[in-house]
């Protein structure tokens, strides 16, 4: 990854914080200067890192040297990372195992494979991290859409969120959006996860031409792991649910298993029990 994407990445982050978000404990630099942006200033991350404010001012400007984990760390905990923001940082700056990034995932664990298989009656499908769907039981495909039926390219999550956007995202206001805005922040972790990864990389630039939204997020550098999360579907046989979409990361193998459940005993819960 470029100095620049970490610049870019820093930068975005810092204007996501206000003064106000600094805990009471840590003290920031006085300054006679008006506050002209909400976020925080360069010198103020400066501060909370402990690193020289030329030294950060270059980093934002990709110009500096590559941080050492240590100085990594400060930044993260001063510009208040997540977990996964984190993580994408590391990468950003170089600071993990090359062999992680010799090779994209292509092979489903067999074990994974078995435990789609006994979830019945549970929607659940396998993701890799271009979110294309790889593996998917019958129940999954009676609630979204037959699987099969669609060419390889087609089975993305994010091209079929889109084609049948009606179902996945009815009675959610802004959830077309904050669809958009998720499927960007993971796919930019993916892009650093994989950067050799072409396929991807055409992916997000599809993604990225045609949807304002996702451009949008994709601008932000945000950076999160697929959520698990109430929605309101629509169904054409079975009408309105309410469902939790759960996400669970297949460790070391660059996938993960998606599942859709209802409160026990809900009108939701039954119908899917119908399917």
């Amino acid at each position: 990854m470029s100095s620049q994407e970490l610049a870019d990445f820093l930068r975005r982050r810092r204007e996501d914080l206000r003064p106000e978000d600094v805990p009471a404990e840590a003290t920031l630099p006085p300054s006679q200067r008006a506050r002209r942006t909400p976020g925080l200033r360069r010198e103020e991350v400066a501060a909370l890192a402990q690193v020289s404010v030329s030294y950060y001012e270059r980093l934002e400007q990709a110009r500096a040297p590559r941080p050492s984990p240590q100085v990594l760390s400060a930044l993260a905990t001063a510009l208040q990372l997540t977990e996964a923001e984190r993580d994408h940082l590391a990468r950003l700056a170089g600071q993990v195992l090359p062999a992680e990034n010799d090779g994209t995932p292509e092979h489903v664990p067999k074990d994974a494979q078995q435990l789609l298989g006994r979830l019945d009656g549970i929607p659940a499908y396998i993701v890799n991290h271009r979110q294309d769907i790889v593996a998917w039981n019958a129940a999954a495909a009676a609630l979204i859409t037959d699987f099969s039926r669609l060419t390889p390219d087609e089975r993305n999550l994010t091209r079929i969120s889109t084609r049948f956007r009606d179902t996945l995202c009815t009675g959610a206001p802004g959830s077309e959006s904050d669809f958009s805005q998720q499927a960007a922040a993971q796919l930019r972790a993916a892009s650093v996860r994989y950067p050799t990864d072409n396929v991807l990389a055409e992916l997000i630039n599809e993604f990225a031409t045609r949807d304002p939204d996702f451009a949008s997020s994709w601008r932000n550098h945000a950076v999160r792991p697929m959520p698990s999360m109430r929605k309101n579907l629509h169904h054409p046989i079975l009408g309105e649910l309410e469902i939790d979409r759960y996400t669970l990361s297949l460790p070391g193998s660059g996938f993960s298993l998606v599942m859709y459940t209802a409160e026990a005993g809900s009108p939701s819960a039954a119908a899917l029990k119908s399917l």
